[in-house]
């Protein structure tokens, strides 16, 4: 089953709310197994409405639509579907008098205009929606160029109310229609841009199924996996040698799968160790870039920045004037004693407006993480970018992150010898 999905509403393509439906659709139907080739977003005009849904008519099986069925003279779904097939909408006395007392019931008397919400086309039928009041429609007819069956599963546009309709009344039909699944896994990449991934992988991406297709993320790249298949086992099966085949290439690079974070990962890192830790962040670049990620951690002694060394310590006096990474190396390791702490993870950025281009910033960052038993021997990282200021933050907090977990997983690999020696 070929499927597509049309969020429909002006305010959309002004820019007003952000589609989450469309997406959250695509995922749905990936699960049924019905393939979604395309997605659209049309404004309320009838027109352009008409022809989006004509153009979907003629080449897809299924038509999703969200948006359009509410009373206004701008909800225009029903409508246009209606001239779409050359088909007369009538109110349905059922239907009609579902709505009046679901008015009544709220001591609300009933505009003329929601009479429009009990209409109906003689190739539709009603989708019932009891947490609102505009009815869906599920329309059944034969295609333009085939005979076999075309739908239209038409939704309010309201996100809660759509997935209700649609767990509830939509999807457990539609599954009926499909004998297969699609089941995808997604492996989460840090420290390596997209182009040096698609470098390491490209020669895997070339499968049908499973296919590897790669993503630039807030959280880094992700590789997404997806195969297709008569059951979720079986789909399991095809995806597990090509995810062996990323791992074998990408190694410690990935991060994590699926839902995982990178705060979530290191996290879970320092619980497995039994670990406790603080933050340091020290210039106007680091503070804010590390501490909202992992400050909230049970096991973080608190989040420090220059103002608040120099507040329980005179030795640490003059921080915010850190110039070098020599003294943010006594600083964190001053602040590890005092707090008795297995870990300081201190960050230091330094930005550089770029002439007088305001909206771009060269920053250079240093980020050590400091252990109490390498005292001698603390692991660093530094990094330098061009971005924008607002980035900073992000970049910063993520390439912290990235270190940390490195170190993590590598004091964890000498323990393991240590302990097996």
């Amino acid at each position: 089953m070929r499927a597509e999905i049309i969020s429909i509403g002006t305010e959309l393509m002004l820019g007003t709310i952000t589609d989450t439906n469309a997406s959250y659709l695509a995922q749905r139907l990936a699960a049924l197994g019905i393939d979604c080739y395309y997605v659209s977003q049309v404004g309320d005009n009838p027109g352009r409405l008409v022809a989006v849904l004509r153009r979907g008519w003629e080449r897809s099986d299924l038509i999703v639509t969200t948006g359009g069925l509410g009373p206004t003279e701008d909800d225009l779904t029903r409508e246009a579907i209606a001239a779409l097939l050359g088909e007369e909408m009538v109110v349905d006395p059922e239907l009609e008098r579902h709505l009046v007392s679901l008015f009544a019931r709220r001591s609300w008397r009933m505009p003329e205009s929601n009479k429009k919400q009990a209409t109906l086309i003689p190739s539709a039928s009603a989708i019932p929606n009891p947490v609102g009041t505009a009815p869906g429609w599920w329309v059944r007819r034969a295609g333009a160029n085939s005979g076999s069956e075309r739908m239209i599963v038409s939704m309010p546009g309201v996100p809660f109310e759509m997935k209700r309709m649609w767990e509830r009344e939509v999807e457990p039909e539609l599954a009926g229609h499909s004998s297969s699944v699609i089941v995808s896994r997604t492996l989460k990449v840090m420290g390596l841009g997209e182009s040096r991934v698609e470098e390491v992988v490209k020669e895997l991406m070339h499968g049908s199924n499973p296919t590897l297709a790669p993503y630039a993320k807030s959280d880094g790249i992700h590789l997404r996996l997806t195969a297709k298949a008569n059951d979720r086992a079986e789909a399991e099966r095809l995806i597990a040698p090509l995810e062996g085949q990323v791992r074998s290439r990408l190694g410690e690079a990935i991060y994590g799968i699926d839902d995982e974070t990178p705060q979530g990962v290191v996290a879970n890192l320092l619980d497995a160790g039994g670990w406790t830790f603080a933050i340091l962040e020290v210039g106007d670049g680091a503070i804010g870039s590390v501490g909202p990620l992992l400050g909230a951690h049970s096991a973080c002694l608190g989040v420090f920045s220059g103002r608040d060394i120099e507040a329980f310590s005179k030795n640490m006096a003059g921080l915010m004037s850190i110039s070098g990474e020599a003294n943010l190396e006594e600083t964190a390791r001053g602040l590890r004693v005092w707090l008795r702490a297995d870990f300081v993870l201190a960050v230091y950025v330094e930005k550089e407006p770029l002439g007088n281009d305001r909206s771009s910033v060269r920053f250079s960052t240093e980020i050590l993480l400091l252990h109490e038993d390498q005292d001698r021997e603390i692991q660093s990282a530094s990094y330098s970018w061009r971005t924008t200021p607002s980035e900073v933050a992000r970049l910063v907090g993520l390439a912290a992150l990235n270190h940390i977990r490195h170190s993590l997983l590598a004091i964890s690999r000498e323990r393991k010898q240590g302990i097996a020696v």
